[in-house]
């Protein structure tokens, strides 16, 4: 298993926009994106950080059912 890498917001929003989830509002400094898959919508909150913390960062991992492997693939 790789490491978490420290990446800023717009980074993980670009590779996440790369994996088929869309910006759906901004609110002060949290980005909402969502992506549908065939049985449900999936929603996540990205921190408008520099850089997001890598604890915050598996988190969001883990609700867009991506592996670092794969979001490292996705920069």
């Amino acid at each position: 298993m790789s490491k978490v890498p420290s990446v800023n917001y717009p980074q993980l929003i670009n590779a996440l926009r790369r994996d088929g989830w869309i910006v759906i509002r901004q609110k002060d400094s949290h980005i909402r994106l969502q992506k549908r898959l065939p049985k449900e919508m999936l929603k996540i909150t990205v921190p408008a950080h520099r850089p997001i913390k890598r604890s915050t960062l598996s988190h969001i991992l883990k609700q867009a059912h991506l592996s670092v492997e794969r979001f490292i693939e996705l920069l």
